[in-house]
């Protein structure tokens, strides 16, 4: 028996952003979702757009995969993870040793293919620079959901958060930023417009 999927599917119980006040909670099934088609964007816009030839699935796999420890470990909100170089050195021991247990689930003859998934190469840099800006993204529209529903909680993560995408330089991002994120602000009957 192997329990490397059904521990995956936990994910759906594990909510992000546990520091602030939510108007509606975000799951981290929810959150790997939306970075994996988002970095499917990224990686499509920067070959559509910008020369490049970024495996485009690829990249939607490995962000599908991005927070997978996190089945285990739960989701540490941000300002703890990187609170110190001491604290995100301990956090990044824990994902490893979760990303190990979750592989050791797995049938011997799979883990070979699941492996690049947990663990991060170096043959794959380019496409985690473009999920990492997915997952950046991806904050970035949780927080412009949050403002829009009056919460004001979110209003410095928003900032910080946008800063961070402009100073990733990455031309994609800034394409999506103009020509897609407008349209997370209006309502169902402002975008069928």
């Amino acid at each position: 028996m192997s329990s490397f999927f059904a521990m995956l599917d936990r994910m759906k119980y594990i909510n992000r952003w546990g520091l602030m006040r939510n108007t509606r909670a975000e799951s981290l099934s929810e959150h790997v979702q939306r970075t994996a088609w988002l970095a499917h964007a990224l990686a499509v816009l920067r070959n559509r757009r910008f020369g490049g030839s970024a495996d485009t699935e690829r990249a939607a796999l490995l962000a599908l995969f991005h927070d997978s420890p996190e089945a285990l470990t739960g989701d540490l909100p941000t300002p703890v993870k990187y609170y110190s170089d001491e604290v995100r050195e301990a956090y990044r021991t824990v994902e490893e040793h979760a990303a190990q247990t979750l592989l050791d689930m797995l049938p011997a003859d799979l883990r070979d293919d699941y492996a690049p998934l947990l663990f991060p190469s170096d043959s794959d840099a380019p496409l985690w620079e473009i999920v990492k800006a997915a997952d950046t993204l991806c904050a970035y529209l949780k927080c412009l959901e949050e403002m829009r529903a009056g919460n004001r909680e979110f209003t410095i993560a928003a900032e910080q958060t946008k800063l961070k995408l402009n100073e990733m330089d990455l031309p994609e991002v800034d394409a999506f930023l103009a020509e897609f994120v407008p349209a997370f602000e209006k309502t169902l009957d402002e975008m069928r417009r």
